[in-house]
């Protein structure tokens, strides 16, 4: 298994290596952004063998892994940024491979970032690294994760807002979580968008939250994540499979325990605003003065 690339439209590239897979974009001087992206090409090739070297300890909660010592930067940078966050976990369950798709997304701007290069993303399913030195980036939000998931490349995706990072911005990170997403879920959220300073943080942010998104209802189908995955790091925990049409009160009920933990991941400093959507509801933490 290689990884591979590919030019694509305005500039963007797709990196693929096994599970990994990335879409980036460079703006800036043109020696600088093939400079950038020639860094970015040889540091993406190392990363998953790397990551496969620490997989085992990657997959257990962080409680049992404090004095173990990870071999990679990439599996260092998950381990960190699970374990600050753990505390947001009802039982303080989180294992490094919340972070996994935020912190391999940083790792590979870390190589775009040099001298005349103004702007660069790294998206890797969803999970964003950004880079502004000059200019803006404008993001997207789409409530129904599931439906963005599902919308044929070629078809223009449909947002239901956006919002804008700046230079002077210190939002670094995005990223997007949800039952009907691409990794397993405990809750009901049809998505939840974090803004952090990092990938790696919004990354968790964003699980942890999603799975506060909860509530009880018979119609609720939900199956241990064990006999969905073969190699899932969630054991035999039961994820969220299919969610039937809730009562409003239901809705917002579980929406508030989704904002309760987002506040309090606010507060701490572990992000900078979140968007909570379920089934056309909507939930914002305060917007910070530095994101207005």
């Amino acid at each position: 298994m290689q990884a591979t690339r590919q030019a694509l439209s305005n500039g963007r590239w797709h990196f693929q290596h096994g599970p990994i897979d990335i879409v980036l974009q460079i703006d800036g001087e043109s020696s600088a952004c093939e400079h950038a992206l020639q860094r970015a090409w040889q540091r993406f090739e190392t990363v998953l063998p790397e990551l496969v070297s620490d997989l085992a300890a990657l997959r257990r909660p962080v409680a049992e892994l404090q004095n173990h010592c990870f071999q990679g930067v990439v599996a260092r940078r998950m381990h960190q940024a699970a374990s600050e966050l753990a505390w947001a976990s009802p039982d303080g369950f989180v294992t490094p491979m919340a972070a996994v798709a935020g912190s391999v997304a940083q790792e590979v701007m870390q190589a775009l970032v040099v001298p005349g290069v103004d702007r660069a993303y790294v998206n890797n399913g969803g999970d964003i690294a950004l880079h502004v030195q000059h200019g803006e980036w404008r993001i997207g939000i789409v409530s129904q994760l599931a439906q963005a998931l599902a919308t044929d490349a070629s078809s223009e995706l449909v947002t239901d807002g956006h919002f804008v990072i700046r230079a002077d911005m210190p939002v670094r990170g995005v990223a997007t979580s949800g039952w009907g997403g691409r990794s397993f879920s405990f809750g009901v959220a049809d998505s939840v968008t974090v803004l952090a300073d990092t990938a790696a943080l919004a990354d968790v942010a964003a699980t942890l939250i999603a799975n506060a998104v909860n509530v009880q209802h018979p119609g609720i189908q939900r199956r241990p994540a064990n006999s969905l995955s073969d190699d899932t790091d969630l054991g035999d925990r039961l994820v969220t499979v299919d969610v039937p049409r809730l009562p409003v009160a239901l809705i917002q009920g579980a929406l508030q325990l989704g904002l309760d933990c987002a506040r309090g991941l606010q507060a701490r400093g572990h992000l900078h605003t979140a968007f909570l959507c379920c089934q056309g509801q909507v939930a914002v933490t305060p917007v910070l003065e530095c994101l207005v």
